[in-house]
């Protein structure tokens, strides 16, 4: 993209204001990760920063984990990712007792960025990244992972539509928010 992807009008509103609406809709607490310099400030939602410059996502998801308190959860949903409906993000959370980490598989690969994180990751996270890795399933092999098949979402639809991911003007123009 050739500007911030949060900014870009969708169906009249940002596609940040539609993430946050999402989050809403099932967590008590919404914080936006705006990667390394500070960003949103006009939405009054906080905003945290990432823990690690430079280092992507899993950065970013490392200073959302550090913002949790012990034992706490955090369910992450990045800004590309406008068609995934509030109750794939309410089941992520109901298959959240015991594991570390829940995140959608599909035929295409795991969805990290639409997926609930313990504060149990966060130490694991932070050695994979002191040690340069940046892939955002690198920590995987050091906590419970629940992975979340598409046999299992398939009442919420089409996993290709679900998880269509908005990464270029040619996305963007072809996402289409599903009928209600």
């Amino acid at each position: 993209m050739t500007r911030d992807k949060a900014l870009l009008l969708w169906n009249g509103r940002t596609l940040l204001d539609h993430t946050l609406s999402r989050l809403r809709e099932v967590c008590d607490s919404v914080r936006i990760l705006c990667g390394p310099e500070p960003r949103y400030g006009e939405t009054a939602v906080p905003v945290d920063l990432d823990a690690v410059p430079g280092a992507g996502p899993l950065g970013g998801v490392c200073g959302g984990l550090a913002g949790l308190k012990d034992g706490g959860i955090g369910l992450f949903l990045a800004i590309d990712l406008p068609l995934v409906p509030p109750a794939l993000l309410s089941r992520l959370l109901v298959l959240s007792p015991g594991f570390d980490a829940v995140v959608p598989v599909t035929a295409a690969g795991p969805e990290p960025l639409c997926a609930v994180y313990r504060a149990s990751c966060l130490e694991s996270v932070r050695r994979r990244l002191e040690a340069g890795e940046r892939k955002m399933t690198c920590f995987w092999a050091d906590v419970r992972v629940r992975e979340v098949s598409e046999a299992e979402l398939a009442d919420l639809g089409d996993p290709t539509k679900l998880f269509a991911n908005v990464n270029t003007p040619e996305d963007f123009a072809n996402v289409e928010e599903p009928s209600s």
